[in-house]
């Protein structure tokens, strides 16, 4: 294998850096509108080289079955043997990579913003946002960091079906605690506890998540509604209702299709399903069923009845 530095250029996106692979992914983020991360996940690869250039976003690759040999070379590392299953590559913004393996094998890759890393930087650790870097990391053995990779595979698994675009910004804020905690320690602390968010200012997003459930409520504005940071907001809105904002969204949606539902109207399941804000008839009936232990369409029976 070569041993120059491989790419040039300008870095690219992670969407535009996918379709350069000389395989298609299993699955992706391609067209789930996910804000502040993109995902692939890649099933059984075949044996080959890749020169892959730099791209704008950083990018965490977790091995759940690794090939039989690999080379790999980026910004600092160089690695000569296939990392164990489970551990953790870090590739920073802006660094090429130079992959050669033999033997198939199962990855995941996560393009997280450097923007949004560097704004929980300032917020969780103050950190001067303009100074926040992720070095180059290798084999990492992180269960809270691999817990939270896993949880952007298990949106993937469910395209759009589960907490969708407010799920995904919740995530990318806590992949990216993670990171700089471990870059941190035991330098800087994370700062102390956030409380629960105070009773008027919870009420004020309550009071915009029902207002707002058909349109698709964000991270960023429910925390703009709260005057608090993202990942400050995240953090008090969970002590204060016991959800993470996107389950609470989800759980919200589900009560206005029962709501709906109860009232006898005439509306299909697939209008019911716009009227509560899920993007489609199967996310809804997936949630309604998890949460309501039956389907909608039971659900709505016995009203009909009587």
């Amino acid at each position: 294998m070569s041993r120059e530095t491989p790419g040039g250029g300008e870095p690219i996106g992670p969407l535009d850096w996918l379709k350069l692979l000389p395989f298609a992914p299993a699955a992706s983020s391609h067209r789930l509108g996910w804000a502040g991360l993109e995902a692939a996940r890649n099933r059984a690869v075949p044996a080959s080289e890749l020169h892959a250039p730099a791209i704008t976003h950083h990018r965490l690759i977790l091995f759940s079955r690794p090939p039989e040999e690999l080379d790999l070379l980026y910004e600092g590392v160089k690695r000569h043997v296939p990392p164990p299953a489970g551990a953790i590559l870090v590739v920073p913004a802006g660094s090429p990579t130079l992959w050669r393996w033999s033997g198939s094998f199962h990855s995941l890759h996560i393009f997280l913003e450097p923007g949004l890393f560097a704004r929980v930087g300032a917020e969780a650790f103050g950190l001067d946002p303009a100074r926040v870097t992720l070095p180059p990391l290798d084999g990492l053995d992180l269960p809270h960091l691999r817990a939270a990779m896993l949880a952007v595979d298990a949106e993937l698994t469910a395209g759009g079906a589960g907490g969708g675009r407010l799920a995904a910004e919740s995530l990318a804020n806590v992949l990216a605690v993670h990171l700089i905690r471990h870059v941190l320690a035991p330098r800087r602390p994370e700062r102390g506890r956030d409380g629960a968010l105070p009773r008027g200012r919870l009420r004020a997003v309550v009071d915009y998540v029902e207002g707002h459930l058909d349109a698709g409520p964000s991270l960023g504005r429910m925390a703009a509604v709260a005057r608090l940071s993202p990942y400050h907001f995240s953090r008090q809105f969970k002590a204060a209702t016991g959800l993470p904002p996107h389950q609470y969204v989800i759980m919200r949606r589900v009560e206005r299709a029962r709501q709906l539902l109860q009232a006898g109207t005439d509306l299909s399941l697939a209008e019911v399903a716009l009227h509560a804000g899920f993007s489609d008839q199967s996310q809804f009936c997936h949630h309604f069923k998890r949460l309501a232990g039956v389907t909608p369409g039971l659900f709505r029976t016995p009203s009909r009845i009587t």
